[in-house]
């Protein structure tokens, strides 16, 4: 596996419409066609997409967004903000800002809903769209399940402890994994505080926005139909309790041309590490760049 220090590869920030200061990295070699965009989900961070970065950084750009509220991104005040629409137009003010006209969009859960949104507001900058085990639809036994620890969890006190609960949350829909992956994964998710303990790396507001926000407005297959001259493609973990096969067969019967990889062993969400994932993704990859 490639390191990222060989490529090169920046911590950077920028200010969001609303005065916020954001946090991206920037990898590897523009190649001149698109660059891969990579947005991750609702409790997570940039640093889930690092072997992925990492693996593509010798012929592509990829950039790698901390969502406002995650990691080095700073926490916004008035909860409402946290949402797709105020997260999609962060990640075009950060297009603007470096002139970058034509994205690759790997979209991790809450960071596909992000991608279709912004498909639906100008699909022209869209080269294609990799929607990491997410539809315009998600499986309401699945999303109360999130709601119950999203940003919720009882406190740790050692890694060891954030491993183990990253194990009990995750456990039923990552199988195989040993101790050492799981700490590696509750590293991506936590952060030491100042009393060097493992805490959440997220604004805990973030889950007042998924329990007090009501029904969003308009048809969310109206975005995914954004998506139809696009080349897309659909990661879904075989055991997803929010994208269900009924719902990918949904997606297939509205866009005949999707592509889709079922990926044995996960749930939501797959590490993009698998087999079955970096065989799907390389083939996309070489797609849309022809």
């Amino acid at each position: 596996m490639n390191n990222l220090d060989t490529f090169y590869n920046s911590s950077n920030f920028y200010q969001s419409d609303d005065g916020l200061q954001l946090h991206y990295r920037d990898i590897g070699i523009d190649n001149g066609k698109f660059v891969i965009l990579c947005l991750p989900g609702l409790t997570r961070n940039s640093r889930d997409f690092d072997e992925f970065a990492s693996r593509l950084a010798e012929n592509n750009r990829v950039i790698c967004l901390d969502l406002r509220g995650r990691a080095l991104s700073e926490y916004d005040e008035n909860w409402k903000n946290y949402h797709p629409l105020t997260y999609a137009k962060d990640v075009w003010t950060l297009l603007d800002k470096l002139a970058i006209e034509k994205v690759a969009i790997m979209g991790t859960s809450l960071g596909g809903l992000i991608s279709m949104v912004m498909s639906f507001q100008n699909n022209d900058r869209i080269a294609g769209v990799i929607l990491n085990d997410i539809g315009p639809e998600i499986n309401a036994k699945g999303l109360e399940r999130i709601k119950k620890y999203a940003g919720l969890l009882p406190p740790v006190e050692t890694w060891k402890e954030a491993g183990e609960q990253t194990k009990q949350v995750y456990g039923p829909w990552l199988k195989g994994l040993d101790d050492s992956i799981w700490i590696k994964l509750a590293k991506r998710a936590y952060k030491d505080n100042a009393q060097h303990k493992p805490v959440l790396d997220m604004d805990s507001n973030i889950s007042t926005a998924i329990k007090k926000m009501g029904p969003q407005k308009g048809d969310p297959w109206q975005l995914f139909d954004s998506l139809t001259n696009t080349e897309t493609l659909v990661l879904r973990g075989e055991l997803s309790d929010i994208l269900t096969a009924e719902i990918l067969t949904k997606m297939h019967d509205r866009n005949p041309k999707l592509v889709s990889m079922i990926i044995p062993d996960r749930g939501h969400v797959p590490l993009l590490d698998e087999e079955a994932s970096i065989s799907a993704i390389d083939k996309f990859l070489q797609r849309i760049r022809s």
